[in-house]
């Protein structure tokens, strides 16, 4: 694992050798996708190797985690423009580190089977820590390895294992959400039959969590649904392997199990879509209800693909879901996709930040004025 520091400034250099009225690369690109009337999007990084899991630190601060390229990034958007003009290399090397969490000045770091802590870490941009390892005991299958991360309102540290495989029966802790101390005591199951979860986030009312799931793969193109799922309280089974979605039995091992004995999603969401990041968007409105926004990475393996989108669903007063719909879509243009949405990340002047994996990008999302 190297350490180094700021590699990359002065962003947005796309349009550079453009005449005065020609639209850069990002502009066109832009121009393809539609969202509710009110908002807008920009480039808020480029040239964001592999982007996926986003957290704020500070105002001014995001890391940025990724699962192919092994590295973790920081950003900064130190002239608070709205772009971020100051990119630093945190760590390389790493077995896939997805998930990043910040809390009480460290940055924590999901690998495969490790749980690391970079301590004073605002402080050490230019020169990264050697991290600190919390966690070094959890499966090292790759498969669903890359894990998802975040703080809850109880100040646990939330981390899922996923399953090992498409579909199997295995042993705890696999197809789990797991929760422990910020120095890794203390873990428990906080949820299980949970196959592969890639973002969790909780209601800003109520505290409780919301989570996406991404559905089993070879039954079809339409089955099983992917999920939007609710976890009030710990100890539910959401099903996994046994009953998808709603009511889809598991061919293999779904025989002889009954869907009421489960925790059914709070929403089906489209076939394959592979639902990964979530947050919940704005002010309530007069009823109560809350607009969840969701990014979906899109299919890989579908006979027409889905998905490549952020939809909202409605969450209503009671915490019944409703209303599940696209909000920003274009990333795919008939068969050939240019982004792909992975992560939401609200910021503190009410706009929201939107990792793109597949562009190396990550977008600004804002209300318009």
């Amino acid at each position: 694992m190297r350490r180094s520091g700021l590699f990359i400034l002065l962003m947005g250099a796309l349009g550079v050798g453009c005449a005065p009225d020609a639209p850069t690369w990002s502009d066109a690109r832009l121009e393809q996708l539609r969202l509710p009337e009110g908002w807008e999007i920009s480039v808020w990084a480029d040239s964001v190797q592999n982007a996926r899991s986003l957290t704020l630190a500070s105002d001014d601060v995001v890391f940025v985690g990724t699962r192919q390229a092994g590295l973790v990034h920081a950003l900064r958007d130190a002239d608070g423009d709205g772009t971020a003009e100051e990119q630093y290399l945190i760590a390389e090397g790493l077995n896939m580190p997805n998930g990043v969490a910040f809390r009480h000045g460290s940055l924590y770091v999901a690998e495969v089977s490790r749980i690391l802590r970079y301590d004073d870490i605002l402080n050490r941009l230019s020169d990264p820590p050697e991290p600190i390892v919390i966690v070094d005991d959890l499966p090292t299958d790759r498969h669903h390895g890359w894990k998802y991360m975040a703080f809850g309102p109880d100040g646990m540290l939330y981390v899922p294992v996923g399953a090992p495989c498409n579909v199997c029966d295995r042993e705890d802790p696999y197809a789990s959400i797991l929760r422990m101390q910020p120095d890794g005591s203390a873990r428990e199951i906080f949820a299980s039959g949970v196959r592969n979860t890639v973002g969790f986030t909780w209601h800003p009312d109520t505290g409780e969590m919301w989570f996406t799931d991404n559905g089993r793969d070879n039954m079809g193109d339409d089955i099983p649904p992917c999920e939007l799922n609710h976890a009030p309280v710990a100890g539910l089974d959401f099903g996994f392997p046994h009953i998808h979605g709603m009511d889809v039995p598991d061919p293999e091992f779904g025989e002889g199990y009954d869907p009421s004995g489960f925790t059914l999603p709070a929403q089906p969401l489209g076939p394959h879509v592979a639902p990964l990041g979530l947050e919940f968007v704005g002010e309530p409105a007069a009823d109560g209800s809350r607009r969840l926004w969701i990014a979906e990475h899109g299919s890989w393996n579908r006979s027409e693909k889905i998905g490549y989108r952020v939809t909202q669903v409605t969450v209503d007063a009671d915490g019944q879901a409703h209303s599940y719909e696209p909000v920003i879509e274009g990333w795919l243009q008939g068969e050939e996709s240019w982004g792909r949405p992975v992560d939401l990340e609200p910021l503190p002047d009410g706009s929201l930040l939107l990792s793109d994996d597949q562009g190396n990008r990550i977008y600004r999302i804002q209300p318009v004025d």
